[in-house]
């Protein structure tokens, strides 16, 4: 049976020639180039990469039939933060009075990932298991993940993207978008 997907971190197969590497990174770069040349060959075949590092990959991997298309996608916004812990609450046992919305307005949310808020909502949660080994859940109290389980779980996380990444990817963004409205001579 053929896999449905495969994904892998783009920037690490696709880093300018000349750089870091050597001649490895050189042949899987040419080799990853001879596979995208062939991929719109084969009907439905979509090849998609995703990088935090657009900076470091190399001109040719963005050339019209291979990567052809940039979109930059930003962090998740306040109130999509919110929609984004809702929907990772599903199947958790969440305390009534916990208004996750709020959580995803908290200034130390602000520039969570939504990988980042999957791993806010793992650390509450094993926060609340913690809680209740330690003290015996009843019928009267039962186990929840309680608003204090996500103030713990954010005193331990950090967010994956730093802001000098987000300013990196505007840039080439920037950049890329100068590069196309440039008349040519």
């Amino acid at each position: 049976m053929k896999r449905r997907s495969i994904n892998c971190k783009v920037d690490a197969l696709t880093t300018k020639r000349g750089k870091e590497g050597g001649w490895v990174v050189e042949r899987l770069l040419n080799q990853l180039l001879i596979e995208l040349d062939g991929a719109d060959q084969r009907p439905g075949v979509f090849i998609i990469g995703a990088t935090n590092r657009p900076e470091v990959m190399d001109p040719a991997v963005l050339r019209p039939g291979r990567f052809g298309k940039l979109l930059y996608v930003p962090l998740p916004s306040s109130d999509d933060r919110g929609l984004i812990l809702k929907a990772l609450s599903k199947g958790k046992p969440i305390d009534p009075s916990v208004d996750l919305s709020a959580i995803g307005l908290m200034e130390a949310c602000e520039n969570l990932s939504g990988a980042d808020l999957k791993k806010l909502m793992d650390e509450a949660a094993m926060a609340a298991l913690v809680e209740a080994k330690r003290n015996s859940c009843s019928d009267e109290s039962p186990c929840t993940i309680k608003a204090t389980h996500f103030e713990q779980a954010l005193n331990k996380i950090s967010p994956s993207v730093s802001h000098k990444i987000v300013l990196v990817a505007w840039r080439y963004k920037a950049d890329n978008l100068a590069n196309l409205i440039k008349p040519k001579n």
